[in-house]
C-alpha cells in the first residue's frame, strides 16, 4: 500500500509516521513535508505544495497511491477532495462544500443554529461600528472570531471593551487576516472546560478517535495570546462517559445527519471543539474538518490500528466493519515554539535532537534540513511527545525529552497537562 500525506506540519509528521509503522504500508509520501518526515524510514518528502492540487493529483496517479490523507484545512476548503474524486483517486477528507464547516465561521454558526445543535449565542458582522455597538450591548468578556481560515490565530477572547474594539477594527478595518477577516462572528463567552472531540466519518458510519485536550494559550496557566496550540494530551479526563455520550448524541450524530439532509454528505475527520459544563452538557465552540495539531501527535502515539486502512474503509463506506484499538497508556505532547511566537520570531536556528526510545517521539512541524543540520523554519517547530502510565508520568517523560533537545531559540510552556492533573 502506498500512502500520500498532504501537508508540512507536526500533524502530518505524526500521520505519516503512524502509517509507516505497519508492514502493509510499502511507502509514505509527504507533500511537502519537513525535516522530520525527511529522515524517517519508509517516508519520502515530495516537493509539491499542499495547495497545488493539480500537481498532487498528477503525483498520486503516477505513483499509484492507494490512499491520500489531507492534513491541513486550506486544501480542503480549496476543493482538493472533489478534484481527487473526479480523477478516481481515493482520498480521505470532506468535499469543498462540506469543508465550509471550518472554512466559514458564519456558515458553521448558522448551520448549528438552524439544526438546534448546542452552541454559544452569536451575531455575524461586516460593519465595524455595528459590531462594536453589539459588544457594548452584550458586555465583556466576549469572543471575536474571523470568519475564514486564520491559521488558528483568528479567535480573540476580549476581556475589556478596548480589546474588543481593537480586535474588531483589526479584522474589519485594518484587514489583518485578509479575506478571512472580511466578516466576523461575535459570540458569548462560555464558562467551562474545553476538549477536542474527534471522529472519523464515512457516509453512513462514525468512528470516534481517542479523546484529547489541548492548550491554545501561549503561556503557563492558559494565559497570553491564542496560538495554534502549545501542547495536548490523550485521553482527556474531562471527557467522562456522560460527556462522551452527550457529545455523540447532541453534537456529532446530529451534525452528520444534518449535513446529509442538507445535501452536503460528510466524509473525513470531524473535530468538534467543545466547551464542557460542570453538569456534563456540551456546546460547540468550533468545527474543524481535519485532525487538530497538536492533538494528532499524542493521539497517533496511542493508535494501534493502521490509520491508512481506516481511511480506506471510510472512503469505501465500510467504516462500520472495522474498529480502532488504542494503547491504554496516556500520551502527552509539548510544543516547542520559536521565541516570539505567535508574533514575530526568528528562523534558521540549529537544532540537535536526541535518539529516542520506544514510547518517546519528537514530531517536527516548522523545520527544514540544510545538509544534515536541522534548522527551525516556523513558529511552532517541534512537539516532544511521550507515553506514560498516567498523565503525570507522560508529562514528566515529555519534559525529560525536551531537556535532551538542544535549541537555544526555543520557547515552551512548562505546565502542559495541568488541567487534566
Amino acid at each position: 500500500m502506498k500512502v500520500l500525506v498532504i501537508g508540512s506540519g507536526g500533524r502530518e509528521h505524526a500521520l505519516a509516521w503512524q502509517c509507516a509503522q505497519f508492514d502493509e504500508v510499502e511507502h509514505v509520501f509527504v507533500a511537502p513535508g519537513n525535516a522530520g518526515t525527511a529522515i524517517e524510514n519508509k517516508i519520502t518528502n515530495i516537493d509539491i505544495d499542499a495547495e497545488n492540487i493539480p500537481e498532487l493529483v498528477s503525483f498520486a496517479k503516477q505513483e499509484l497511491v492507494n490512499i491520500s490523507i489531507v492534513g491541513p484545512e486550506a486544501p480542503l476548503v480549496l476543493g482538493i477532495v472533489d478534484q481527487f474524486i473526479e480523477e478516481g483517486l481515493a482520498i480521505f477528507g470532506p468535499t469543498k462544500s462540506a469543508a465550509q464547516l471550518e472554512g466559514s465561521k458564519v456558515f458553521c454558526k448558522n448551520f448549528l443554529e438552524r439544526n438546534n445543535i448546542p452552541t454559544a449565542d452569536f451575531r455575524a458582522f461586516t460593519d465595524a461600528k455595528l459590531a462594536i455597538k453589539y459588544v457594548e450591548e452584550k458586555g465583556i468578556p466576549i469572543v471575536i472570531k474571523a470568519d475564514g481560515l486564520a491559521a488558528g490565530k483568528g479567535v480573540i477572547i476580549a476581556n475589556s471593551l478596548e480589546e474588543a474594539v481593537h480586535a474588531i477594527n483589526d479584522m474589519l478595518e485594518d484587514n489583518r487576516f485578509g479575506e478571512a477577516g472580511s466578516s466576523l462572528v461575535i459570540e458569548e463567552f462560555l464558562e467551562g472546560e474545553e476538549a477536542s472531540f474527534i471522529v472519523m466519518v464515512s457516509e453512513s458510519s462514525i468512528l470516534p478517535m481517542a479523546t484529547s485536550q489541548d492548550h491554545k494559550a501561549r503561556d503557563n496557566g492558559d494565559k497570553g495570546p491564542n496560538t495554534g496550540g502549545m501542547g495536548a494530551y490523550s485521553p482527556a479526563p474531562v471527557v467522562s462517559d456522560l460527556v462522551f455520550d452527550n457529545a455523540m448524541e447532541r453534537v456529532i450524530r446530529p451534525t452528520v445527519a444534518a449535513m446529509q439532509n442538507e445535501g452536503i454528505p460528510y466524509t473525513g475527520f470531524l473535530y468538534a471543539g467543545l466547551m464542557i459544563h460542570s453538569n456534563g452538557n456540551v456546546k460547540v465552540l468550533e468545527f474543524n474538518c481535519r485532525l487538530g495539531d497538536p492533538e494528532t501527535q499524542p493521539i497517533m502515539m496511542r493508535l494501534q490500528t493502521n490509520l491508512a486502512e481506516l481511511c480506506i474503509h471510510a472512503t469505501q463506506d465500510t467504516l462500520d466493519k472495522t474498529e480502532a484499538s488504542w494503547d491504554d497508556r496516556t500520551s502527552l505532547g509539548v510544543v516547542m515554539a520559536a521565541k516570539g511566537y505567535p508574533e514575530s520570531y526568528q528562523m534558521g536556528d540549529p537544532i540537535t535532537l536526541p535518539i529516542t526510545s520506544s514510547g518517546k517521539k519528537v514530531f517536527h512541524a516548522g523545520t527544514r534540513l540544510e545538509g544534515s543540520q536541522i534548522l527551525s523554519n516556523g513558529g511552532r517547530v517541534l512537539c516532544a511527545t511521550s507515553l506514560g502510565m498516567d498523565l503525570k508520568d507522560a508529562q514528566k517523560k515529555a519534559y525529560d525529552l525536551i531537556n535532551e533537545i538542544e535549541w537555544s531559540g526555543s520557547y515552551f510552556r512548562t505546565d502542559i497537562g495541568f488541567k487534566g492533573i
